[in-house]
């Protein structure tokens, strides 16, 4: 049993909010758009790190990261991607893997917006933990724990870390 804390969209900031949500996580996941390396280190010394590269980080970031990481957490195929889009909205090159292999949880950032959607077609969980930094248009930050147990996904939460102007 892993308990998991999901972030996307750091924009390279970090608070204490976010730490202090992600102290009882086995490990830490996050969806891309980290911002800044010290946030991969600072999360690295934290709890194990799983993280992909988005569309604003730099080359030490994408040197460092991948664009897609996908493992088998517990029994659960996972893929993590930043820009994956939502059930009928994926982007055409992600719609034909997603229709050769698709994961029991795919996970992604980018749009800002927290979405926890179960994909019928696909018979998949896809998660967008929303933003957790202080740059974008989203006016709530927000990130994702839940707990992988053998092959089930539970004790899902969506947590608020406050407006988005507040530091």
């Amino acid at each position: 049993m892993k308990r998991i804390g999901l972030l996307s969209d750091t924009h390279g900031y970090l608070d204490d909010r976010i730490l202090n949500y992600l102290n009882d996580c086995d490990e830490v996941w996050h969806a891309g758009d980290v911002g800044d390396i010290e946030v991969v280190r600072e999360l690295e010394r934290l709890k194990p790190l799983k993280a992909v590269y988005g569309n604003i980080d730099g080359s030490a970031l994408r040197l460092e990261l991948s664009k897609d990481l996908k493992f088998t957490c517990e029994g659960v195929d996972v893929w993590i991607t930043h820009i994956g889009g939502y059930p009928k909205h994926y982007p055409g090159d992600l719609l034909k893997e997603l229709r050769m292999n698709p994961p029991k949880l795919f996970i992604c950032g980018h749009s800002h917006i927290l979405r926890v959607i179960f994909d019928e077609r696909f018979k998949m969980l896809c998660i967008n933990p929303g933003a957790a930094g202080i740059q974008g248009f989203h006016k709530v930050r927000t990130m994702v724990r839940f707990t992988v147990d053998r092959d089930k996904l539970k004790d899902m939460e969506a947590i608020e870390l406050g407006q988005r102007a507040v530091i």
